[in-house]
């Protein structure tokens, strides 16, 4: 064979070797800043620096090694923090130093997980029937990764909806067909919401049910909540299973739910985000993702409680014939072969609503090679036990009031003052919240509880030890004792 001629491109490196040396001083400085996460909290991003970022119509035609400085001083430094071990805010998961190489290794091969038959489709394949046995779903399951449980919400509620309408709503939409009606309990994740709303239902098909008295979705308000619309020529399609609320981390008796949709052939959905991975821990934090397994469809994150990189989420749904049945679409340039490329079937384009699909798969593939099942058990234990402590602390303090019981690894609790009335110890959290930030602290989040504003730690960290929950409850503490007489004094 004729050897070919080498035109280079301009889009690659006109040095490789240099572009080598480059690359190195890149993944030293990362390594350096990963190995030193607790020595970097969050800081705002100067204005100087914002406005850096703005990009010249034509390009700068800077150099790698220029690029490296920018990086490293730019934009490595102004992250969202949630690397370091005293970051609390929302539920943010941490990276992992396996999650560097995998990326290194994805971004290299610049896969399209669509479909086709190369090494990352069966990488992915692997992680989801990894998933599939650690959720106890049926062999007949399927799943998919997709950006978060956002994306995964979507896909569980098409294939919901579609096995509620039949097939040929796919054509004919949800206009021809009854109206539709959802169930979860009320503070369901917005996720939720979101997907009633994109899939055409709106998001006055949701009926929120109360809590009873354990903090689970009322039973007995569920069913007549059903009853009432059967009744009244609405289809109940689907009822939503709360694994871990957002707020507080509260749990519904999944298997009560799961009971209840199988006697009315309901659709049975688990939003379990960040709380699907209690299913790892030891008791009796595991026992509060009783009942998981039941559910015909499963949304869950990576990217939280299994502490990988951004973004990765999932979707296991328990019938993949119905799954396969609300997305398939093969267009004649797609078809697939026996033998080369075009093989590999089934495709995930086939599942979801993503022909082109980056190789999520393989931070999650290499992070369970790198650390094994347990490590990751131990540390979302380890988290349960955290939050716990934290709130031993909250009672122990005079100034600190628990604001609602930890179930799992979410401790809300007021550093509210007699002293002030309702708006100003509202205003007190949210300026002990953010002074907390900006001084590079600690970082919690605020929720609203029982109409009041309270101080909220998630803990989703790896990194986070006894001594940083000791720590963010005196800073809490310190603060509040600065900003008391001010607000007092304030009219």
């Amino acid at each position: 064979m004729e050897k070919a001629v080498l035109y280079p491109s301009q889009l690659d490196p006109e040095d490789w070797d240099a572009f080598r040396n480059s690359a190195h001083r890149m993944l030293d400085i990362c390594i350096d800043r990963l190995s030193a996460a607790r020595e970097h909290a969050w800081q705002a991003t100067p204005v100087e620096i914002r406005e850096s970022y703005t990009l010249d119509d034509n390009g700068l035609n800077q150099g790698f090694e220029e690029l490296v400085d920018i990086l490293s001083s730019n934009i490595l430094p102004f992250n969202t923090g949630n690397t370091h071990p005293r970051f609390f805010g929302w539920v943010h998961g941490t990276g992992l130093a396996s999650g560097l190489i995998a990326e290194m290794a994805a971004a290299t091969m610049n896969s399209n997980c669509g479909g086709r038959d190369h090494a990352a489709i069966y990488i992915e394949r692997a992680v989801i029937e990894w998933c599939r046995r650690i959720f106890k779903f049926p062999r007949t399951a399927s799943g998919l990764l997709v950006t978060g449980t956002s994306q995964a919400t979507v896909v569980a509620l098409a294939t919901a909806r579609q096995h509620a309408l039949g097939p040929d709503s796919r054509g004919n939409g949800v206009r021809n067909g009854p109206p539709l009606a959802a169930y979860a309990v009320a503070g369901v994740h917005n996720a939720t919401i979101k997907a009633l709303e994109l899939l055409g239902l709106g998001s006055k098909s949701l009926r929120t049910i109360p809590r009873d008295s354990s903090g689970s979705m009322d039973m007995q308000l569920l069913a007549a909540a059903v009853k009432c619309d059967r009744q009244s020529g609405i289809k109940p399609f689907c009822v939503v299973g709360t694994a871990g609320s957002v707020d507080l981390g509260q749990f519904d008796h999944l298997d009560a739910i799961a009971d209840f949709c199988s006697s009315e052939k309901i659709w049975f959905h688990v939003d379990g985000a960040f709380g699907a991975w209690l299913n790892l821990a030891t008791p009796p934090w595991r026992d509060l993702a009783a009942g998981l397994e039941r559910a015909d469809s499963l949304a869950f994150d990576f990217h939280k409680w299994m502490y990988v990189q951004y973004d990765c989420g999932a979707v296991l749904i328990r019938d993949e014939s119905a799954h396969r049945a609300t997305f398939a679409a093969r267009p004649a340039y797609l078809a697939g072969q026996d033998l080369g490329l075009a093989g590999g079937d089934p495709w995930y384009c086939d599942y979801g609503t993503d022909l082109s699909r980056g190789f999520r798969a393989l931070k999650v593939w290499a992070a369970l090679k790198t650390h094994g099942k347990q490590a990751f058990a131990d540390a979302i234990t380890k988290n349960c036990e955290q939050a716990s402590f934290m709130s031993e602390l909250v009672k122990a303090s005079p100034n600190l009031t628990l604001a609602a019981p930890v179930f799992s690894n979410i401790c809300c609790f007021s550093a509210a003052s007699t002293s002030l009335n309702e708006a100003k110890n509202n205003d007190l959290h949210n300026q002990i919240a953010q002074k907390l930030q900006m001084d590079g602290s600690v970082v919690f989040s605020t929720t609203k509880f029982g109409g009041q504003t309270v101080l909220r730690a998630a803990i989703v960290n790896h990194r986070t030890n006894n001594d940083d929950i000791a720590y963010s409850i005196d800073a809490v503490e310190r603060v509040r004792a600065i900003l008391l007489p001010h607000l007092a004094g304030a009219r």
